[in-house]
């Protein structure tokens, strides 16, 4: 059988983007040279979901595949399939598929192994420098079921993802982009708690609040946590940042707790979120020291788990971020790479385990699986929003009243401009063209 081979053009065409992120295109990601290890990044660190582990468990040669492909076509020298060593079953078989220069690392379990700068630091020993691509140290990171996208070459009108929490039965699922987070719950079984409901888009410690459930599906939707409204972590979620300021203002007693379990400093970078803290206190006399904060990655782990008084480092960290962004103040090239950035030698011993951070957030009581749902869902509309990626929106090709089939292309990237092709998700009649989606009804 002919190796499959992958064409750029094609990868473009299909639109393809980042499905474990921010949804950067991926044809632009895989025209990168100067790389020698390619990383799968199934670690799916965020509590209670495993859409990568179940789409590896249902399709090992594929992304196998999909990864050998990606070596041939970089020119890289490795390919590393990095996943939790808890899913026994599932490193078992993937590393008797495979043969160098393919090999499978077993990742520890704990958060956020799926962060790009902790993941190669965990598989290749390598530091990406602040502000850093892993490019820079020779590796380029990519999710299972992108990879499963592009070796599937066909346009990408569908989504897995695992919908879990306080519904009756944690499923993963597999839905058409633009079905609406409504039917996915409903998908698995409803929520099984009185009262309304909210849902964590994303996961539960980086997820967006989502307070309504007609919110559609897109490429990048990786895991929905179903939550009754009074959970902390919605609770949390809803508090207005002036009054989250002005708290932290009069109770942070700089314990530095955020600062020492914080993901990137034990990685050698140069924020440290209690420092964001203190200058809540002194406002813009006090913005010079927390210019670090540029390198905040937003796990939230020093909100969520770290801070012993319930405060909130994180949005210290993103509001400062902000501003420094809006002021133009940044790390420069020159300051970056004149010294070297060493991990913390207490970096091994600081890393969050799952179940202990499971207990923390207040998640132990749902079940965590998600098994695969091998029935695809069916709605009967979907809003297809023509932003789902990184970069500028797709232009529509539709118009209201036309008859579509799935795969067909509904919104192409303006010429020049970084983006992503979108396609009907199902076959059917535009009802409306909208600023920002294409309804359409089967």
């Amino acid at each position: 059988m002919a190796l499959f081979e992958i064409d750029l053009s094609r990868v473009e065409a299909h639109g393809v983007v980042g499905a474990g992120g921010a949804g950067f295109p991926t044809h632009v990601k895989l025209k990168t040279s100067g790389l020698d290890t390619v990383i799968v990044n199934a670690a799916e660190c965020e509590p209670l979901l495993h859409k990568d582990k179940e789409l590896l468990k249902a399709h090992p040669d594929a992304l196998i595949e999909a990864l050998a492909a990606v070596i041939r076509h970089t020119g890289a020298s490795r390919g590393i399939v990095a996943i939790k060593a808890k899913n026994k079953d599932i490193v078992r078989s993937i590393a008797t598929k495979i043969k160098p220069p393919l090999s499978v690392h077993p990742l520890d379990d704990f958060y956020p192994a799926g962060d790009e700068v902790t993941l190669v630091y965990a598989v290749t020993g390598r530091l990406i420098p602040p502000a850093q691509l892993p490019l820079s140290v020779g590796v380029v990171v990519s999710n299972v079921e992108t990879l499963l996208n592009v070796v599937w070459d066909c346009p990408v009108t569908e989504k897995f993802l695992t919908v879990a929490g306080a519904v009756r039965h944690p499923v993963t699922l597999r839905v058409p982009v633009g079905t609406s987070f409504a039917e996915c719950v409903a998908s698995a079984g409803g929520a099984n708690v009185d009262g309304p409901v909210a849902v964590l888009d994303g996961g539960a410690l980086m997820g967006g609040l989502v307070l309504t459930l007609d919110r559609p599906v897109t490429k990048t939707t990786g895991g929905l946590i179903v939550l009754p409204i009074d959970h902390d972590l919605v609770q949390r979620r809803l508090r207005p940042q002036k009054i989250v300021d002005s708290i932290g203002r009069s109770a942070c007693d700089q314990c530095s707790f955020c600062t020492e379990l914080c993901p990137r400093f034990i990685l050698g970078h140069p924020i440290e979120p209690h420092l964001a803290m203190r200058n809540l206190g002194f406002h813009e006399a006090g913005e010079r020291m927390v210019a670090g904060t540029q390198f905040c990655c937003g796990c939230n782990l020093c909100t969520l788990y770290s801070c012993p008084e319930n405060l909130d480092p994180k949005n210290a960290c993103v509001e400062s971020k902000a501003r420094l962004r809006g002021q133009g103040r940044f790390w420069s090239k020159e300051e970056i790479s004149s010294r070297a950035w060493p991990a913390h030698p207490m970096e091994p011993h600081r890393h969050v385990p799952i179940q202990k951070l499971i207990l923390k957030i207040g998640l132990r009581r749902f079940a965590n699986q998600g098994p695969m749902n091998p029935d695809p869902v069916r709605p009967g509309t979907v809003k297809i929003p023509l932003q789902q990626h990184l970069g500028v929106p797709s232009v529509p090709v539709v118009k209201s009243g036309d008859r579509v089939v799935a795969g067909q292309t509904i919104g192409t990237i303006p010429v020049g401009k970084l983006g992503a092709t979108v396609h009907a998700s199902l076959s059917g009649v535009v009802r409306a063209v909208e600023p920002d989606s294409v309804v359409i009804d089967a």
